[in-house]
């Protein structure tokens, strides 16, 4: 079952517990057994719901929103977008007038 360096080949499974020292199987309860499966099918449900989460275009627009009203809410933001609308609003003012002057 291992190779020359005293490595587990691949594609075999390690026996550990009672079963390592005497080839025995260790009896498990069969309710322990369907406890764990249940715990092991709930954790890969919210597995996948945290996935679906996660490539859900809804989801991901979402976010989007949500961080942008966080970034919208900082002082220092509210700022730079009104100097650059103020910006905006100058430069086409100066358009505006010097395509009537000449």
């Amino acid at each position: 079952m291992a190779d020359q360096e005293g490595q587990p080949r691949r594609g075999t499974v390690a026996v550990s517990g009672a079963a390592a020292g005497n080839g025995k199987v260790a009896k498990r309860d069969s309710d322990e057994i369907v406890a764990e499966i249940e715990r092991t099918r709930q954790s890969l449900a919210r597995t996948i719901d945290s996935l679906a989460d996660r490539v859900s275009p809804a989801s991901n627009a979402r976010r989007l929103r949500e961080q942008a009203a966080e970034q919208l809410a900082k002082p220092q933001v509210q700022l730079s977008v009104v100097a650059a609308a103020l910006a905006a609003t100058g430069f086409g003012i100066y358009r505006f007038w010097g395509r009537r002057r000449g």
